[in-house]
């Protein structure tokens, strides 16, 4: 058996003795086994020649009480290497106590609440399909079509929970969980296809064809609204795990900003572990946060006083291995806060070659079919919104113009698709003369960058106020998304003297269509500093997929009821 450290081979027991490893090597087959091991009684290490050599067989009784006697060292050998590379002047604190215990348990209840509303969606999607099928009296005088039924059900619940549709790790952000809940629905019904082929099983087709659809949307349906539940309750402060950062100061400054940003992740920074040459610069006094030393972390995490401990960068791969690993008597998880995801994110793949792990980097969507599949959904949406909201638009126009006599419609020339300038037309929200007052409240603006920002311009109009504060502004946009100008997601449209003062990265923006939403508008829109806009841009145009548009669009219809940053 081929353990980490070199030279070290495991008879039973491994570092904790009623952990779940020590369960099966201390089976009674290991006691074949004879190998060379370090094992200690006390405070002194002895080197045995062999197991069977020192010990003779014993009972079952004496079995158990073997491992307390004679534990291999795998935990202090893990503890000697985090040792050479851990602060030993770094201050041990106590660290911030849970929120409640009705907090720290949050996640199975969450997750039986799935578990639930999964299989009433799921039962619920199959049974309409037989129903319409077979009738209201097929349960009745066909019970073959009772047992498909619920053979269907079951291997699509199953699925569910194989493909982890319901892990931490996946909920209450990101697309991850929608596309696991597409995807076992699919490898359900390519199970039962293939199953039903082989065993010659007579599966009605016509349920097939409306079952997969409607319960899969209905499952999206409802893990959306659950997820809006979560999210809602994280932004009170519940339902969420304290974490410790780990990192150099500045890694530690920005995974605390990113985290308390985007509370919807549940990790609350409660602690900060300095690592680097720089440990002993002090933090940013708005992310000042009690200090542990590394040493520390292990007990904190099996005493249950921390949920996850957050990596921001500065410590090597082996030092991260030998974190994880100390880890693993606990129930809290590691989150790494990695840089090539900055730059790649979805588009990386892991692959493991010969015991060499490689990742790799796949080129970005910028021309082929993907890019034409997002202009057809671009067309298609657009013109469904023109249509379906024209009455909405009639009554803004109306209002308009009422409130302030003038042009209905704002034109601008904003910069696009590789540098080409075009028209984008929105709602007018401010005064006829605003173009000309702009240099005068320049002076005032809530930013040093070239974006101004000012939440009480007294350029708006009271209809533009309100324009502004639910989006209603971007609606004829959808006109400029047909003619083929803009995308219905996509970068932020800037003018040119904006991006003259862009770096020279945020430029790459230019790659791609700008769009009337993007991450930039569920993420904080105006109260987004220049830096954090130019990253969500950037991240955009690097990962986008047109599923991605779509979960950016439903977040963006959340964002419009419950605005933030809209000024």
């Amino acid at each position: 058996m081929t353990m980490a450290t070199r030279g070290l081979r495991v008879e039973r027991g491994f570092g904790n003795p009623q952990g779940p490893l020590h369960d099966q090597l201390a089976r009674p087959r290991t006691n074949q086994l004879s190998c060379q091991r370090i094992a200690y009684r006390g405070d002194s290490e002895t080197k045995a020649d062999s197991w069977q050599d020192r010990h003779p067989p014993q009972s079952a009784s004496q079995r158990t009480l073997t491992p307390k006697r004679f534990m291999v060292s795998v935990q202090r050998s893990l503890d000697s290497r985090m040792q050479t590379w851990v602060d030993d002047s770094q201050l041990i604190v106590r660290p911030r106590a849970l929120r409640s215990a009705e907090d720290s348990h949050w996640y199975p209840r969450f997750r039986a609440l799935l578990v639930g509303g999964d299989t009433v969606v799921v039962v619920l999607a199959v049974a309409l399909s037989y129903l319409v099928r077979f009738g209201a009296s097929a349960p009745t005088t066909n019970v073959g079509s009772l047992v498909e039924a619920t053979m269907v059900a079951s291997v699509w619940l199953l699925a569910l929970s194989m493909i982890g549709s319901r892990e931490l790790s996946v909920l209450a952000a990101g697309p991850e969980e929608y596309r696991r809940v597409m995807a076992s629905s699919l490898y359900a019904f390519g199970a039962i296809a293939i199953g039903s082929y082989l065993l010659q099983a007579d599966i009605s087709r016509f349920c097939f064809l409306m079952a997969l659809p409607l319960g899969t949307v209905l499952l999206l349906a409802f893990r959306w609204i659950a997820r809006g539940s979560l999210s809602a309750s994280r932004q009170q402060g519940k339902n969420m795990a304290p974490a410790i950062i780990v990192g150099s100061p500045s890694r530690v400054e920005r995974a605390v900003r990113e985290l308390n940003r985007r509370q919807e992740y549940g990790l609350v920074p409660s602690a900060a572990c300095i690592v680097g040459s720089d440990r002993t610069q002090a933090l940013h006094e708005r992310t000042s946060l009690p200090r542990v030393a590394m040493k520390q972390i292990p007990q904190l995490a099996v005493n249950g006083d921390y949920r996850s401990v957050v990596v921001a960068g500065g410590l090597t791969s082996e030092q991260l291995r030998d974190l994880a690993w100390s880890l693993e008597r606990s129930e809290a998880s590691m989150v790494v806060f990695s840089e090539i995801a900055d730059a790649a994110g979805p588009r990386l793949t892991f692959q493991d070659v010969a015991g060499l792990d490689l990742v790799h980097v796949k080129p970005p969507n910028f021309v082929g079919w993907p890019l034409r599949a997002k202009r057809t959904f671009d067309i298609v949406f657009s013109a469904l919104a023109l249509v379906l909201l024209s009455p909405v638009l009639l009554a803004i126009a109306i209002a308009i113009y009422r409130d302030d006599p003038g042009p209905i419609i704002f034109r601008q020339q904003r910069i696009g698709l590789n540098g080409k300038p075009f028209t984008i037309h929105k709602f007018r929200s401010m005064s006829v003369d605003a173009e000309s007052k702009l240099a005068m409240l320049r002076e005032r603006s809530m930013t040093d960058g070239p974006l101004f920002k000012m939440d009480d311009d007294p350029r708006m109009t009271r209809v533009g106020r309100v324009l502004r504060k639910y989006s209603l502004d971007e609606l004829p946009q959808f006109w400029t998304v047909l003619r083929g100008n803009m995308s219905v997601v996509g970068p932020r449209p800037h003018l040119e003297n904006e991006l003259d003062e862009f770096p020279d990265e945020g430029l790459r923006r230019l790659l791609i269509k700008p769009g009337i939403t993007g991450l930039w508008q569920v993420s904080g829109r105006s109260d987004l500093s220049l830096e954090d806009s130019v990253k969500l841009d950037l991240r955009y145009v690097q990962s986008w997929s047109l599923l991605g548009d779509i979960t950016i669009i439903m977040k963006t219809a959340k964002a419009m009821l419950m605005p933030q940053g809209a000024y």
